[in-house]
């Protein structure tokens, strides 16, 4: 093996072939109290492995020094590089995304064949197709996919992580889920593209399943420890609350995420990605910037430049709430916006703050555009119908004495806590839900919907469900709330027909009119302690009634809109 310069060393060996499984032991220095955990007993997997021949399960002895690992590993598997294949993306800021858990969405689909199920490959059936496009998908965005390590307390639990976010790869599709590798992944882009609809790839650069100093060496740990993770001195910082951190400032972790991204791309065929815990990759030694290398590097590079990039904007380390300061071209979660409008259908919030969120919430986005991603449910957290459930998280399931999981949810129980076969109380929360889809598709900016909540899934109030690979997360198709269901493709089509709700400039005055029940314009002391409004656009008006009575809106091209108790109607113009 050659030295190449800056870190890198290069070895040819003749004559290897398509379909070579193959691993790496490093030789190096053991010495944790200078950050370096080099081990020739263990078996590594390249970091730029693009495909891996089983899935990774954790044992013990994967972080113990000195016990072999062969027998344990998966190996990775050399592959040629599948032709380069990428159009402009079909999604486009303003659209709908679609969260998805790919295991979770297709284990109990009826019409996806057995042996489909949880895996990518259901995606491409026709009921699922269907679904998508009846509900006016514009992308569907995929919970990691890449291969996963179980960490070891789920495993002495008897749990898996559901979710996939302890990533053992970069780059290497988890078998479970691609058994046939990227072009699993290229199948299904290709196919949803031809209906007009995207993939986003949700993915994490924050940190590997790795884990802390006594965690499992898997491949970056063996490799050059030191270089991979960020260090306090010798101590592994941990801004993600896994253990370890990503060094998404050092040169070679740059070029190794560049290069994952331009892999999903050129051979995945995907639109863009969603980057879990934003502000890791945007943090150096004195801390966030939002010109750091990586992010500026992913801004310029030729094959990532028209794709679609969406930061989590927040993580727990210093400095770790980075809401609206990526800049362009990256959109952001909004959990401004998803606090605020469960605020204000809980009865505690302004209406004042959700004319805000309505517009686009120019208060959190600098610049003539928003970049806001607006969501009120998304995989972590309850799910839409548990939060009109559930004023109290129910995580026992979790193994953690229900510690985990967020307590403050901004949620309600409509007077009962958890299920309830009371149609009073079901008809109560299925109001609320149909409101809280009504405020997300009338809000300007891009669009994000967990999957299922546009009919009613529960998870038994579990805001925390990624230990449960079970029939707390999975879908259960046969029991969707069609009246809920119907109410959102409805939703969805009016605003598909809606050009000033799709558009993401800031709005000026001339662009809407703020209007009272009464047809008047709202004045400053209007908005204190008032519970409806109508936002009135170019080609549509959004009217609002928080409150507990029918509400009659006069608009001002004389028409009466009537709206139920704690309601939103969408009621295009000219109609």
């Amino acid at each position: 093996m050659e030295p190449a310069g800056d870190g890198v060393f290069r070895l040819a060996v003749p004559g290897l072939r398509d379909g070579v499984r193959y691993g790496y032991r490093v030789d190096g220095p053991f010495a944790p109290d200078e950050g370096h955990r080099c081990d020739q007993s263990k078996l590594l997997v390249d970091p730029y492995a693009t495909e891996v021949d089983r899935p990774f399960t954790y044992h013990p002895d994967l972080g113990t020094f000195g016990a072999r690992t062969a027998d344990l590993m998966p190996r990775a598997v050399l592959r040629t590089p599948l032709p380069a294949h990428r159009g402009p993306p079909v999604f486009t800021p303003g659209g709908l995304i679609y969260e998805l858990n790919v295991r979770s969405f297709s284990m109990l689909h009826p019409d996806v064949p057995q042996e489909d199920r949880g895996t990518l490959r259901a995606l491409t059936h026709p009921a699922i197709i269907a679904h998508l496009k009846r509900l006016g998908v514009d992308a569907i965005e995929l919970l990691p996919i890449t291969a996963r390590l179980d960490a070891g307390h789920l495993v002495a639990l008897g749990l898996s992580n559901a979710w996939g976010y302890n990533p053992a790869t970069f780059m290497a599709l988890d078998p479970r889920l691609a058994p046939g590798g990227i072009a699993d992944l290229r199948h299904v882009t290709g196919l949803l593209r031809e209906e007009g609809i995207g993939v986003i790839l949700d993915l994490v650069f924050n940190h590997t399943g790795e884990s802390d100093a006594d965690g499992p060496t898997l491949s970056l740990r063996g490799i050059d420890n030191r270089a991979a993770f960020a260090h306090d001195g010798d101590r592994l910082i941990n801004d993600t609350g896994t253990g370890n951190t990503v060094a998404c400032n050092h040169p070679r972790m740059r070029a190794l995420i560049l290069e994952a991204l331009r892999h999903f791309v050129r051979e995945g065929g995907v639109d863009g990605f969603r980057f879990d815990l934003g502000p890791v990759l945007g943090r150096g030694p004195d801390g966030f910037d939002p010109d750091a290398p990586l992010l500026r590097e992913m801004r310029e590079d030729p094959t990532l430049a028209d794709r679609i990039l969406i930061m989590e904007p927040w993580d727990i380390g210093p400095g770790g709430y980075q809401l609206g300061r990526f800049g362009p071209p990256f959109l952001e979660w909004n959990d401004a916006a998803r606090d605020d409008i469960r605020r204000f259908w809980r009865g505690d919030g302004g209406l004042g703050t959700l004319a805000t969120r309505l517009a686009g919430s120019s208060d959190c986005f600098t610049g003539a555009r928003t970049r806001s991603v607006n969501f009120i449910a998304a995989h972590d957290g309850f799910t839409l119908w548990d939060l009109v459930s559930h004023v109290e998280k129910h995580n026992h399931a979790n193994g953690e004495e229900n510690r985990d999981g967020h307590s403050g949810n901004l949620s309600w129980n409509n007077g009962v806590e958890g299920a309830s076969d009371d149609p009073d109380v079901a008809a109560r929360r299925r109001r609320d839900v149909k409101a809280l889809l009504g405020t997300l598709f009338a809000s300007r900016g891009t669009l994000m919907l967990a999957a299922g909540d546009e009919f009613g899934r529960s998870q038994g109030g579990n805001n925390n469900a990624y230990a449960q690979d079970n029939a707390t997360t999975w879908i259960d198709w046969s029991a969707l709330d069609t009246e809920l269901l119907a109410e959102a493709e409805h939703l969805s089509k009016l605003r598909r027909a809606s050009v000033a709700l799709r558009d993401q400039p800031f709005l000026t005055d001339a662009d809407v009119k703020w209007l009272r029940p009464d047809g008047v314009p709202m004045a400053p002391g209007d908005w204190e302690g008032a519970r409806s409004v109508a936002m009135v656009l170019t080609d549509i008006a959004v009217c609002v009634n928080g409150g507990d009575d029918e509400v009659t809106f006069a608009l001002q091209d004389q028409r009466q809109i009537t709206v139920p108790p704690r309601g939103v109607r969408l009621v295009p113009a000219g109609t």
